[in-house]
């Protein structure tokens, strides 16, 4: 005789493709969602199905937006530009309340070892973007780890010889940990202190 719920199995299950999120905190989330009221739970489906239609990435930065254009490339001076390697890292960055200039996300980093190479990643895209001639200072801001470094250093070589600045934040973001987790004063002095490459 099968002890399982086929209904309650699917909806573990589909909190299982979240990342970080296991079998038991799954089956919290599904215990959660099955006390909640009726109406919580359809404002709750219909708030994925609405987020997952109207968000797509910003044709200028990649950031996530509801527009063509994200509201801090409408809005900002694009002389700096921070390059991120995840749209999570524009949100983290943003705690930083002293910064003024606009972002590139890269949708990850170069990585041989997962098959992910230069081309891979949004690095014609920002070459676009510094070739408009605006552009005099670029900000590296990817994660402090083997990946994040390559990338910059990488990113850097390319800029150099086109005569921007390019700078990384200051470490005091731990080696090995990633931009999102990183507290707002930490962020803000490692931009602050932020070093030519």
């Amino acid at each position: 005789m099968k002890n399982s719920i086929e209904s309650m199995d699917k909806l573990v299950n589909s909190f299982t493709k979240l990342p970080t999120v296991g079998q038991k905190t799954a089956e919290r989330f599904a215990y959660a969602v099955l006390s909640m009221p009726e109406e919580d739970v359809k404002d709750f489906a219909n708030n994925l199905v609405q987020a997952k239609k109207s968000i797509k990435f910003c044709s200028v930065c990649g950031n996530w937006s509801e527009e063509e254009i994200c509201p801090i490339c409408k809005s900002r001076s694009s002389e700096t530009i921070c390059v991120v390697k995840e749209p999570k890292d524009v949100l983290a960055m943003e705690k930083v309340r002293n910064y003024n200039g606009t972002y590139h996300v890269l949708h990850g980093c170069i990585s041989p070892l997962k098959g992910k190479g230069p081309d891979d990643i949004r690095i014609k895209e920002l070459l676009q973007r510094v070739g408009g001639g605006e552009v005099k200072e670029v900000i590296m801001a990817t994660n402090s780890d083997v990946e994040g470094e390559a990338t910059s250093m990488y990113i850097a070589r390319l800029l150099k010889p086109l005569g921007i600045k390019v700078t990384r934040l200051a470490q005091g973001i731990s080696m090995g940990s990633d931009i999102e987790y990183a507290d707002e004063v930490t962020l803000t002095k490692a931009l602050q202190d932020r070093r030519e490459i």
